[in-house]
This record gives structure tokens, C-alpha cells and sequence, in this order.
């Protein structure tokens, strides 16, 4: 996947206009308390300490110090994971660093809080060192391929996400400080925390000046790379960690300020920066221009509303319109999407027919289990359940089965049409904004509403999905909807609303907790009427989806060759990005806005040797039905009486799956 662009005039000037609004506006932040010390007419606490000096050469210098050093330190990681990885969508958040951090600093809260005795950081930087050590031992047989790190990264990112999600909903009263960790604060008291990290981030200054040249020469491809003596393989494990290494210790030090590791390097990009080693500066100064602004607006606002408002939340408003206002200066580009992995061995297509009548009897059977098998509401004990409760309990089964179903088989066929649309291997419902939008209109509904039901938060996600495509796809209309800049924009406003949930979780409003606990998703609410709708919905998206199983084969080709082939780019697109939006849309009040289905079911298909169009759709669709209804039974059962969330549940349970089948791969041709 790549991006093409217009090369503007001169992008070191758009830099230094960032740069210099940035320090126009930390100077407004510090020119009071500088003038009151100047003048003398600053308070003094008793004992003769002088607050307002100590609030300035105490918090709020480290705290804009820390702001430069933390954005240029992400986005440099987010231009060596971007250059490392060939794709415009890596970011610090691929590989699960993050969560990993996130999941230690549950673990450590619950089970063993004399670990943070050695320090809070330590804590979070070990488990993100755990999460992407766990990756590279996923894909050390593939020779760390880009596909395989990249979704080798997501699938680890989600499970440690979904099981930091749990333990939070069992045990919110411990575990509720973890909201604010997630959005990310650069509050300070000392300047220690950033002498600790600039010593720690100048240790990795050496090797990343010894990559930068091996890194421009894998614009090439693996082959050429080769030719030129270099193994395409070490350089991407080195690059990699060295992208880890700068995320992790910013993360232990700050939390989760995410998106300026994907923004700054794709602005980098757009501004037609054409070697790495130029792309790699201009995007360390983005990044600390951009967070600094961030910042700086962000203590001017707190000072005048005495407002705790989270940086990382924060970024995400500020850097989601600049991403969105700067997307039309990419050129369409017909560009043919990069090869999967050349020269991967797979297997042997096999029967379709004889696969999909396989994998029909397994979710047959899995229903089946699921609506009869479990807990005996009285009891307790494991067994059938008997032909006497029948008549009581089926009425409250069959519809979360029958909708949890649907929701798969919607997800799973998005999934494969947004992957084979794009080329891009980390795709997924999330990618759109759409689940975004449902979490957004659910938070405004219970925000805003006294006492909204079932049925209100169910219409306000519906219209949050497809406001959210609509203005995605507005943002698409001027290239044809080049998947390149549909993905960004998506990304953009998923950023944007999920930065103003985070804002909401991170204001200690109850609510917030029943936000987190609807984005978990769950069946719970399911009726028979609604069950019944979203099967009806599954089979005629489905059926629609079947329709454009041409495109689909013709897409992945590349532009050139498709519209040679007599293909309208425009309109497919078009087409195929609306279907995959409103499968979302419909499953997301059911599932919820974690689509892991979404993005397991195609790469199941595509491991199991199937890759033609029409199999891999039909067979996607029975994927991601039998994984939701998997999810929704054990989460049904595994802590009888309670009930575990289904959304999270099926990234527990088809992340291990996935994992399975990435460590089973063979290792690609030489």
C-alpha cells in the first residue's frame, strides 16, 4: 500500500508555522507566572515558599519540556514502524504496546502491587516489552515479514486490550484509574521524570542513526534489499524494536498518547518529504510541535476552567481535522497494492464446496451446543439442559445466539471486502470510523438522556455508524475513493471520537463506566424481534456482497488493470466501502463497537488455502458467526451466574486461535 502525493513547494514552511504557533503558545502559557515573579507580586506560601515560582520551574516548564520530547519520540517510532512495515496505517499502536503496559499495570493493581514499589514505569515498560517480545516469538519462523508483524501486533494488541477490558469491568472500584492512564496526561511535578527519559531515549540515538540508510533502501522491496546485501528480514526485526523501544519508554512515562505516532509521519509524507532520513526529522518535529501545541493549549484551557483534561484525548482533537484538512493534497494513485508476502508457501485451494459445507455443519453444531449445553440455571452443574426448562429458557437463548450470528456474519464478511478493497492486511470494521461513531452517539445518549433504554441507544448508534460513513466517504468523493485516503480519513475521525469518549471515561462520571461496559459488547439485550431483524439484515447485505464478488477479484489487481478490464474504480469503491460500512453499522448494536470478527474471520479464510472471491466472503460470514456465537456462550457460561461481555470474550477467545495459526506458518521461500 502506498501514498501517493504532491510535492508543495516547500514543507519546512509549514513545519516552522506549526513550530512557531506552538511556542507562541507556551510562551502565553508561562507569561503570567513570569511576569508575577518578574514583578514580585506573586503569592508566597507560609514558610516563605513562593508557589507560583515552584508551579513554574516545577510543572509547568517539565511538563512543555516533556511535551516536545514525548511527540518527537513517538513520532519517530511511528516513521521506523511506517518505513519498517511498508504501511501508512502502523503506528506505536500496532505491535500492542500499549495494551501490554495497560494489562501489566491491571495485573500489578490486582495481584501484585508491591511491583510498584520498583516504580510505576518499570511496571508498564515491562509488560509492553512482554506484549512485543510475544509478537516477534509469533513470527520468528516467517523471517519477520511486514504482514505477519503487523498482524501479529494487532491480534496481541486486542487480547491484552480485551483482557485488561475484563479484569477492569470485574473490578472497576481498583481499576478505574486506568481510564485516565489510557488517555495519557504529561502532568508533572519534578523534572526527573524527563531527565529519566531523555537518558533513555538518547541510548537509542546510535543505532537509529546506523539503520537510517539500510531503511531507505527497503523503498525498494525485499528483492532489492537482497541484492544489495542486506537481509530485508533483520533490518525490519531491528527497526521494529528500535520503534518499540522509543513507544514503550514514552508510554511508561506518560501513558497512551497515541495518535501523534500515526498523524506526524503521514503528514511527513503529504508534505513530499522523498528520502526516509529527511521523512524521519520533519516527522520528530511534527510530532513536538503538534504535542506541544496540544499541551500548551490544553494548561491554557485547564488554567481558565480548572479542568482536568487528559493530553493523549487531547492530541487525538487537535491532530484528527489537521489529518483531515491536509488528505486532499494526496494525488489518486492506481498504484497495485504491495504482495502479501512474496514467495510464501500456501496451501492447496481444496474443494471450496466441500470446506464451506464443513465449516456450515461446525456452526451448526456450535449452535446447537451453545443453545442446550451449559449451567443448570438451578443448580449450577454442567449438562444438558432439561427438556423441562425448555419452554423457559430457550426464549432468552435463541435470540442472543441467533443475533450474536448475524452480527459474525456481518463482521466477518466487512472484513474480507475492506481487505481485499484496500490490500491492506490491517483493515478491519474499525478502520471506517464507523464503530467509532456507534460509541460516540451511545456516550452522547447516556450522557445527555435522563434515562435512555435499550431502544434509544440502539437508534443513536445506527445514526452515529452512518453519519460517520457519510462524512468518510465525503472525504473520499474527490480522489474516486482511493482506498488510501478512505482509510485515513477513517482513521482521522475514529481518532477524533474515540478521543472524546476517552475525555468522557476520564471525568469519573459513573456513566462512563457504562459506557466502557456497552463498548464491551454484549447480547444481553437482545429480543426476539431484534434477533430476527439482524438475521434479516445479514441476508440480504450478504446476499448484496455476493453481487460484487467481480470487483473483489478484480480490485487487488491494482487500478490500471481493473479499469483496463472494464471495471469503474469510482463506483465500486464506492459500492464496496458503503457495503462494508453498513454491515458494521448493523452489527455494531449488537456486538458492539470491538469488531475483532471483522478482523480474524478473513485471515482464517485466507490461512485455511482459500482465497478466491466468493468462498472466502461465504466462508468469512460463517467464520465470524461461529466466533461471536463461541464468544457469547462461553462468556454466557465460564462465570455462571455472571455474564461476561461478548464483544471482548471473542478477542479472548479468536486471538489464541490466530496466534495459533501465525506460530504454524511456514516460513516463506528464500
Amino acid at each position: 500500500m502506498s501514498l501517493t502525493v504532491r510535492r508543495p513547494a516547500s514543507p519546512w514552511m509549514s513545519v516552522s508555522a506549526l513550530g512557531l504557533i506552538a511556542l507562541a503558545l507556551a510562551a502565553y502559557v508561562v507569561a503570567a507566572p513570569v511576569a508575577a515573579l518578574w514583578s514580585g507580586t506573586a503569592a508566597a506560601l507560609p514558610g516563605g515558599y513562593d508557589a507560583a515560582r515552584l508551579t513554574l520551574l516545577h510543572s509547568t516548564l517539565p511538563r512543555l519540556a516533556m511535551a516536545l520530547l514525548c511527540g518527537g519520540a513517538l513520532a519517530a517510532s511511528g516513521a521506523f514502524l511506517q518505513q519498517a512495515l511498508r504501511n501508512p496505517l502502523a503506528s506505536p499502536t500496532t505491535l500492542g504496546i500499549d495494551a501490554g503496559g495497560r494489562l501489566a499495570l491491571a495485573l500489578a493493581t490486582l495481584w501484585a502491587p508491591g511491583l510498584f514499589g520498583w516504580g510505576r514505569d518499570l511496571v508498564t515498560l515491562a509488560g509492553s516489552i512482554a506484549s512485543t517480545l510475544l509478537v516477534f516469538a509469533l513470527v520468528r519462523r516467517r523471517h519477520f515479514a511486514a504482514v505477519s508483524l503487523i498482524l501479529a501486533g494487532l491480534v496481541v494488541g486486542l487480547y491484552a486490550g480485551a483482557l485488561s477490558g475484563i479484569l477492569t469491568l470485574l473490578n472497576e472500584r481498583y481499576l478505574a484509574s486506568l481510564f485516565i492512564w489510557g488517555a495519557g496526561s504529561l502532568s508533572q511535578q519534578s523534572w526527573q521524570p524527563f531527565e529519566d527519559l531523555a537518558f533513555r531515549l538518547a541510548l537509542l540515538v546510535p543505532p537509529a542513526l546506523l539503520l537510517l540508510r539500510p531503511l531507505s533502501l527497503l523503498d525498494l522491496d525485499d528483492a532489492g534489499a537482497r541484492a544489495r546485501g542486506l537481509d530485508p528480514g533483520a533490518i525490519r526485526l531491528l527497526a521494529v524494536l528500535l520503534a518499540v523501544l522509543l513507544s514503550a519508554f514514552t508510554v511508561s512515562a506518560v501513558g497512551v498518547i497515541g495518535f501523534v505516532g500515526l498523524v506526524a509521519p503521514v503528514l511527513a509524507r503529504l508534505a513530499g518529504t522523498r528520502s526516509f532520513a529527511a521523512r524521519l526529522g520533519l516527522s520528530i518535529l511534527i510530532g513536538a510541535f503538534l504535542l506541544l501545541l496540544t499541551d500548551a493549549a490544553l494548561q491554557a484551557v485547564s488554567t481558565l476552567e480548572d479542568a482536568f483534561l487528559p493530553t493523549g484525548a487531547v492530541t487525538a482533537i487537535f491532530g484528527s481535522p489537521l489529518l483531515l484538512w491536509l488528505l486532499p493534497r494526496l494525488a489518486p494513485g492506481d498504484r497495485a497494492p504491495m504482495p502479501a508476502e512474496p514467495g510464501v508457501r500456501r496451501r492447496a485451494p481444496g474443494p471450496a464446496r466441500r470446506r464451506a459445507l464443513l465449516a456450515f455443519i461446525a456452526l451448526a453444531l456450535l449452535l446447537f451446543i451453545a443453545l442446550l449445553v451449559g449451567p443448570d440455571p438451578a443448580s449450577g452443574r454442567w449438562g444438558i439442559l432439561s427438556p423441562t426448562l425448555l419452554p423457559e429458557i430457550l426464549p432468552w437463548r435463541w435470540p442472543r445466539l441467533l443475533g450474536s450470528a448475524a452480527a459474525g456474519a456481518m463482521l466477518g464478511a466487512a472484513g474480507l471486502i475492506l481487505q481485499r478493497l484496500t490490500g491492506n492486511e490491517m483493515a478491519s470494521p474499525e478502520v471506517l470510523g464507523v464503530s467509532a461513531g456507534a460509541a460516540f452517539a451511545a456516550a452522547l445518549a447516556l450522557f445527555l438522556l435522563s434515562a435512555p433504554g435499550a431502544a434509544a441507544i440502539g437508534a443513536a448508534t445506527v445514526a452515529g455508524s452512518l453519519a460517520t460513513v457519510a462524512a468518510v466517504l465525503a472525504v473520499g468523493r474527490r480522489s474516486g475513493f482511493q482506498p488510501e485516503r478512505v482509510l485515513l480519513a477513517g482513521i482521522a475521525l475514529n481518532a477524533l471520537l474515540d478521543a472524546v469518549v476517552g475525555l468522557l471515561s476520564a471525568t469519573g462520571d459513573p456513566r462512563a463506566l457504562m459506557v466502557f461496559g456497552w463498548m464491551a459488547g454484549s447480547t444481553n439485550g437482545l429480543t426476539e424481534r431484534s434477533a430476527v431483524l439482524a438475521a434479516l439484515a445479514a441476508a440480504v447485505l450478504l446476499a448484496l456482497a455476493c453481487l460484487a464478488v467481480r470487483a473483489l477479484a478484480l480490485l487487488p489487481l491494482g487500478g490500471p488493470v481493473s479499469r483496463a478490464l472494464g471495471l469503474p474504480l469510482g463506483a465500486s469503491r464506492l459500492a464496496l466501502f458503503a457495503l462494508a460500512a453498513v454491515l458494521t453499522a448493523c452489527a455494531t448494536p449488537i456486538a458492539g463497537p470491538l469488531t475483532f470478527a471483522g478482523l480474524m474471520a478473513p485471515h482464517i479464510v485466507r490461512m485455511a488455502g482459500v482465497h478466491r472471491p466468493l468462498p472466502a466472503l461465504l466462508l468469512s460470514a460463517l467464520a465470524g458467526s461461529a466466533l461471536l456465537v463461541l464468544a457469547d456462550w462461553i462468556g454466557r457460561t465460564i462465570a455462571f451466574p455472571w455474564v461476561l461481555p461478548t464483544g471482548l470474550v471473542a478477542a479472548l477467545v479468536g486471538a489464541p486461535c490466530l496466534m495459533l495459526l501465525l506460530a504454524r506458518q511456514g516460513s516463506p521461500r528464500r
